[in-house]
């Protein structure tokens, strides 16, 4: 496949929304890094082209995307949800209800009278 079908990772993942700058989607493949077809990459000038792989962290996820197209801008969403397919497996269901805001003070009294 010649250069001008590929794109440098760092920048897709920026074309794609995955990071708010391209700055920092290069940060993220320098420093953990992310996987291209199972393969791990550290450098943001890594070219990426459909059908890859790609597997790397955002947040407290593990993301795991399959490059559709490339792109020509940072364009609105929908446009972005266009360059990928998103294979991520779904969070982890939450288990019993979600705290009040009451249970939350308790827990954290609870745990500050332990270090006090």
């Amino acid at each position: 496949m010649s250069d001008a079908a590929r794109l440098r990772v760092d920048k897709w993942l920026w074309h794609a929304r995955f990071f708010k700058t391209r700055s920092l989607a290069a940060k993220v493949v320098t420093g953990p890094g992310i996987r291209v077809n199972g393969e791990r990459v550290t450098k943001a000038s890594h070219t990426v082209a459909p059908p890859d792989s790609l597997t790397f962290a955002q947040g407290d996820r593990i993301r795991v995307v399959e490059v559709a197209g490339l792109g020509t801008r940072r364009g609105p969403a929908a446009e972005a949800q266009a360059l990928y397919v998103d294979h991520t497996p779904p969070p982890a269901p939450r288990v019993g209800p979600r705290p009040t805001g009451r249970d939350r003070r308790r827990m954290d009294a609870a745990r500050d009278e332990g270090h006090g």
